[in-house]
């Protein structure tokens, strides 16, 4: 039996959704990474952002997210939790418009063992209080922090009050 699926009509594969892996890395102390897109970033250059990658066919996300932070952030993850879902339409007027479905991850990774891994789509990486983010900033980072924000909160209040 065939389990390929049909291939999407050309005009229909450049405007449906794609699946992304958004990952927010923390040292498991309080800081997040972020990193500062390059000028041969794919968009919004110069701003701080969160690592991402596309979800490849056949993968799972937390392969995908081990995959892109390996290759983004030199690291191993040391724990893989997902914080939330999001659906992203952006664009339209004078440019394209852009449709992407963001499955939001928090990452521990060790400090230590993070250094750029992509040069040519980020020039410098940094730790920070999630809630006092860089400027400037991409446009998604607000959102992708928030919804970090809640897990880390609900986490928190469930480890506290002896629920699981």
């Amino acid at each position: 039996m065939n389990t390929t699926p049909p291939a999407l009509p050309r005009d229909r594969a450049l405007t449906a959704p794609t699946v992304s892996c958004v990952f927010v890395c923390h040292d498991g102390a309080g800081r997040v990474l972020l990193a500062r897109r390059s000028t041969g970033a794919r968009d919004e250059p110069g701003t701080w952002d969160t690592g991402a990658g596309a979800l490849e066919h056949g993968e799972t996300f937390e392969e995908a997210v081990a995959r892109e932070v390996r290759e983004e952030y030199t690291a191993d993850p040391l724990s893989v939790e997902t914080v939330g879902v999001r659906n992203i339409l952006r664009g339209g007027g004078d440019g394209p418009m852009s449709h992407w479905v963001a499955v939001v991850f928090a990452v521990e990774v060790d400090p230590e063992a993070v250094a750029l891994g992509e040069p040519h789509k980020f020039d410098a990486l940094g730790w920070f209080p999630p809630d006092e983010p860089p400027r400037p900033h991409h446009s998604q980072l607000p959102a992708t922090l928030a919804l970090f924000d809640r897990h880390r909160h609900s986490s928190t209040h469930t480890a506290d009050s002896g629920r699981c």
